[in-house]
């Protein structure tokens, strides 16, 4: 079933789905990016879960001489704490909000819904998941960074104050530096956020190790 705006990917682990992961890709894959990981998670012990997969707009990225591909949002410059395109993830943060309300409208409350992502929608995670008035299961961001992260105390919704966030990145990551990730942990739990902060020996990518302890901490989250 796709979202009016969104192309999506779906896979449920069992039938009739009583939660639901909305998976968010980074700059240049799509949907199809973390499908298979579906298969690696151990998620014993959870309910029937449905996977959402959506493909993020196709648009120029400055970074890359304006070549079009899937982005939740530009990227300016390499130094991404500076330069952001705030109007992009605003953007794309309704699109997010339009995924959510498409799987309460198909009976799954938000209560019962993890937002996950990698990279940039990993961003897109906490851009949304921070703000939204209603409390998600978890939060699960690999290998991103907290954007725009000087509105967050004033912009967030007090309904995800105590929500899980499951915060992952490999150390030796050249795309977002660990540091990036580890200033974000650092400004979630300054506000008091619930961060489960994992760092890995592997690049801009994922690991086994990282996918057992996703399955592990989906299964706590939505058991």
């Amino acid at each position: 079933m796709n979202d009016p705006a969104l192309e999506t990917i779906e896979i449920e682990s069992g039938p009739n789905p009583t939660a639901a992961v909305i998976w968010l890709h980074g700059l240049g894959a799509d949907g199809n990016d973390f499908v298979p990981i579906v298969r690696e998670l151990d998620l014993r012990g959870c309910p029937p879960i449905r996977f959402v997969f959506p493909h993020a707009p196709a648009m120029p990225v400055t970074i890359n001489n304006g070549y079009v591909m899937r982005a939740w949002y530009d990227i300016l410059g390499t130094d991404l704490s500076r330069r952001e395109d705030e109007a992009g993830l605003r953007k794309s943060q309704a699109l997010v909000e339009g995924l959510v309300a498409q799987q309460k409208a198909r009976g799954i409350p938000v209560s019962r819904i993890v937002l996950a992502g990698f990279s940039q929608g990993c961003a897109m995670t906490l851009q949304t998941g921070l703000r939204h008035p209603e409390r998600f299961a978890g939060l699960l961001c690999l290998s991103g960074y907290l954007p725009i992260h000087a509105t967050v105390a004033e912009e967030r919704h007090a309904a995800n104050h105590d929500t899980p966030i499951f915060l992952a990145h490999g150390r030796g990551d050249p795309v977002i530096p660990i540091d990036r990730a580890e200033k974000s942990r650092d400004i979630l739990q300054a506000l008091g956020y619930q961060v489960e902060w994992h760092a890995y020996a592997m690049p801009h990518s994922v690991c086994p190790e990282e996918i057992a302890d996703v399955g592990r901490w989906l299964q706590r989250t939505l058991a």
